[in-house]
């Protein structure tokens, strides 16, 4: 059974910042990417960021240079630190794994969601 948690969202004013974590946990053999989406009201999900075992890194055009993505693999975990946050960055954020469990094939595992919002 994988599993993936994140946490780390919340109110915060315009111009602020928030850091958003997702650890993976269960039973798993490797994983590939990572990555955040998000899904504002109304909207379809989006990419956010993603970022391989490599440390390869890709951005939403709306998030480069505000935006970080980065990974521990020793503990299964990706991190999002959000600076200079805007009213449409508000959403709720998606953490996405594409990973090996136990070995055999890779697939594309979800977070719960987290609500981040902007506002004043």
């Amino acid at each position: 059974q994988v599993q993936l948690v994140e946490s780390g969202g919340g109110l915060v004013q315009p111009g602020g910042s928030l850091r958003l974590s997702c650890a993976a946990s269960g039973s798993i053999f490797s994983i590939r990417t990572m990555g955040w989406y998000r899904q504002a009201p109304g909207k379809q999900r989006e990419l956010v960021a993603v970022i391989t075992s490599g440390a390869s890194t890709n951005y939403a055009d709306s998030v480069k240079g505000r935006f970080t993505i980065s990974r521990d693999n020793a503990k299964n975990t990706v991190y999002l630190q959000m600076n200079s946050l805007k009213p449409e960055d508000t959403a709720v954020y998606y953490c996405n794994a594409e990973l090996s469990p136990g070995g055999v094939g890779w697939y594309s595992y979800w977070g719960q969601g987290t609500q981040v919002t902007v506002s004043s």
